[in-house]
């Protein structure tokens, strides 16, 4: 479960969207945008159509153009970073790929999980910006060239943004595992939740699971999803072993290939394997199994 590294921006980009799904249809999301033909990203651009007002508090503030910038657990924004996203606000207005979009139209949203005490500092004594908490965990900064808000996502709604309020390694099981458990029934098939939640669990799975706390509802949620894929791993084990040891007897025909990867019983494959480690050849093999392959 904790194998992998954990790739937290794919998971926020899916939260970003569950979070303004309600009006997914007023907006178009495009992540990783390039703004320059070599590699220079924003996060986030979220375009929205020109009249429409978001009604969610982490939207509220946006225009025609918005760029979200998003750091890591652990990461705070500092004062170089603020320059960076401020450049890449400029860099699109003034890329050409709409003519005359006024600064007015664009938005940045910063996105960290700490208060960045040291970039708070640095832009109310060198721009005497005011740092106005709107909603919780939501913060506009004035006097800026662009609109700007700072969302400290453990200071956010845990219910306007339950996904996002949790996109983080250190969730309580009563507070935030069962409402997420709760929010993501019916959704398990949708890629943006999947992702989403497949993330927040790995990030927290350690903490439970050494604790030996793993609460009901996050076991009862997962317990399909992780048998399936505990099973999609036997399986494809097993259907490695077949292969291998029929490769050793001679070139494993195409059908019959195809025959054993589409094999999902595994008690079938388990006699199959048995069956290919007896075998003294593929033809063998093939008058051997109920259905023989040509």
């Amino acid at each position: 479960m904790e194998h992998k590294p954990l790739q937290w921006h794919p998971a926020f980009q899916a939260v970003l969207q569950i979070e303004l799904e309600g009006e997914k249809e007023y907006l178009q999301f495009h992540e990783e945008f390039n703004l320059t033909k070599k590699p220079l990203q924003i996060d986030t651009l979220i375009i929205k159509e020109s009249d429409r007002k978001i009604t969610k508090s982490i939207g509220r503030i946006f225009s025609r153009y918005n760029i979200v910038e998003y750091k890591n657990p652990g990461a705070s924004f500092g004062i170089n970073d603020f320059f960076k996203v401020n450049g890449y606000a400029c860099l699109y207005q003034a890329a050409g790929r709409e003519p005359k979009i006024k600064p007015s139209e664009i938005t940045v949203t910063l996105v960290v999980n700490q208060y960045p005490d040291k970039l708070i500092t640095f832009l109310r004594e060198t721009y005497g910006s005011d740092i106005t908490e709107k909603f919780p965990g939501i913060y506009y900064i004035s006097k800026l060239l662009f609109k700007f808000q700072l969302l400290i996502i453990h200071q956010l709604s845990p219910v306007e943004t339950i996904w996002l309020s949790r996109l983080r390694s250190d969730l309580d099981i009563e507070e935030d595992i069962e409402p997420l458990a709760k929010a993501y029934k019916g959704k398990e098939n949708t890629p943006v939740y999947e992702a989403a939640m497949d993330l927040i669990i790995r990030a927290n799975w350690k903490k439970y699971k050494e604790g030996c706390n793993l609460c009901n509802a996050l076991e009862e949620l997962f317990a399909d999803k992780l048998e399936q894929r505990e099973h999609l791993g036997i399986e494809k084990g097993i259907e490695r072993s077949i292969i291998e040891l029929l490769s050793e007897l001679g070139p494993v025909p195409d059908a019959l290939h195809d025959r054993i990867r589409l094999q999902k019983d595994v008690n079938i494959l388990t006699a199959w394997l048995k069956l290919a480690a007896r075998s003294k050849s593929i033809s063998d093999f093939q008058k051997n199994t109920d259905n023989p392959v040509s």
